[in-house]
């Protein structure tokens, strides 16, 4: 990866961030949160919070920490507040569960913690983004998939201010019309702003540079490129001023959400095809696993934004499931496609690379094990499918179910992670040569080239 060294903090980022996607899981098959209980109620809200929070913004996180200097071939400033941000968004992240679980009555604390829990998160998420925002200015003009990363960071800082907000009105210390307004209209622009931009939009823009890299493409930006980011970017200005538009009163929210919407459909199938184009002119004429795995999220995110689009799916149980879908489908994933080949070419780097040329060293592929994997995958999006129709039809036991199976998946490729970061898979023979650093599970070393 020309243009940058290894980022210390990101198989930490990682860790953590699969901690709280079985942790989210979990909580779902033993019947905690929707369905099981209100949508809008207390532990809907800590389910909601570990995977969007714990699992997929850490996840990104640990990602652009890596591939941003990948994107702009420049070093990453202030790397080394990478490891702060990462306490404070944990902690913000706890503080910010427990005052759920007391909301919901179960627990006899403070329900001060949840704007602590709010500021905390604010300032993680601002300190992350500040380290990104300095790196992507250092580097005008942006390419374009670095353009997508600035965009993701604009709706991170939204969707932080607007939920530290809900934090201050859920926890009772301040009485203001403003947020009121904005708990009872704001929840799907908070949603939006961070599952839509934040999330979609920097995974949208790491993706096309990761498909290339994997699949031997050449990195052309074409006008569909460029047409893509600007409906994400527009798509998200537009849910950033509908949330104004609630806080002040205004009339127009709704049209503009609605807006925001058919926008992001057309950015969708613009990307599909940019990603159908790179594939189309790869060199590597068999696409490996995390490819066909991703198009597999990619093909679930089409459908998924397809059905926002249609009134009768924004409602009730329908938009539960199609949100469900998108979570689960896309962005998760999307994510452990991605990871499974992340985890183990960055472990081949670290371990291979300073001797690559003096020793013989396995290839990257010898990492892992496709064709276990490849069953896992398959298990893992139709435990989704299943999880998603049946929640748009109400079956409870059978949602329970598939999530167990989901869980399974997801607990089965957490261990092929590992297997890869302990090199267990790597033939005996080449293993280990001389000079070989054996890379630690997901702390980094003391000192590590390059990071500042």
């Amino acid at each position: 990866m020309p243009g940058a060294t290894l980022s210390r903090w990101t198989m930490s980022y990682f860790a953590a961030a699969c901690i709280m996607l079985v942790a989210g899981q979990g909580l779902m098959i033993v019947g905690y949160g929707y369905p099981f209980t209100d949508a809008g109620a207390p532990e809907t809200l800590v389910v909601v919070h570990l995977i969007a929070i714990g699992w997929l913004s850490l996840l990104i996180a640990g990602a652009l920490l890596q591939f941003v200097p990948v994107l702009i071939a420049r070093p990453i400033i202030g790397g080394r507040f990478a490891a702060p941000a990462l306490l404070l968004l944990l902690g913000g992240l706890g503080c910010l569960v427990t005052g759920f679980v007391a909301l919901s009555g179960a627990l006899d604390v403070p329900l001060a913690l949840l704007p602590v829990g709010g500021v905390m998160l604010l300032a993680g998420f601002g300190l992350f983004a500040g380290i990104l925002a300095l790196t992507l200015l250092s580097a005008r003009p942006l390419p374009l998939p670095a353009r997508f990363v600035a965009t993701g960071l604009f709706a991170l800082v939204g969707a932080a201010l607007v939920g530290s907000a809900f934090t201050t009105a859920l926890s009772g210390l301040a009485d203001s019309p403003l947020l009121d307004r904005l708990v009872a209209d704001g929840v799907a622009l908070h949603a939006a702003l961070g599952l839509g931009g934040w999330l979609s939009a920097t995974a949208v823009g790491v993706s096309y540079r990761l498909f290339s890299m994997f699949l031997l493409a050449p990195e052309v930006e074409r006008s569909t490129s460029r047409a893509a980011w600007w409906g994400a970017s527009i798509a998200v200005g537009l849910v950033a001023v509908a949330a104004i538009f609630v806080l002040s009163g205004f009339f127009g929210s709704t049209l503009l959400f609605a807006a925001a919407l058919l926008l992001t459909f057309v950015a969708v199938v613009l990307y599909g095809a940019d990603v159908l184009h790179i594939y189309r002119g790869r060199k590597r004429k068999q696409a490996e696993l995390n490819i066909r795995a991703s198009f597999a999220a990619l093909g679930l995110l089409v459908l998924s934004i397809l059905f926002l689009n249609v009134p009768t799916f924004r409602t009730g149980d329908m938009v539960a499931s199609v949100v469900y879908l998108f979570v689960f489908g896309w962005l998760t994933g999307l994510g452990l496609a991605q990871l499974y080949k992340i985890i183990a070419f960055l472990t081949w780097l670290e371990a291979y690379g300073p001797i690559l040329g003096r020793a013989p060293v396995p290839r990257v592929q010898d990492l892992v094990d496709e064709r276990h994997a490849l069953i896992l995958f398959r298990l893992y999006y139709g435990a989704v499918v299943v999880a998603t129709l049946s929640l748009a039809t109400g079956t409870t036991g059978l949602f329970r179910n598939a999530v167990a199976v989901q869980l399974l998946a997801t607990l089965c490729l957490i261990r092929e992670f590992i297997c890869a970061r302990r090199l267990s898979i790597v033939p005996a023979a080449l293993r280990a040569p001389a000079g070989m650093a054996r890379p630690r599970l997901f702390l980094p070393l003391p000192v590590f080239h390059g990071d500042k």
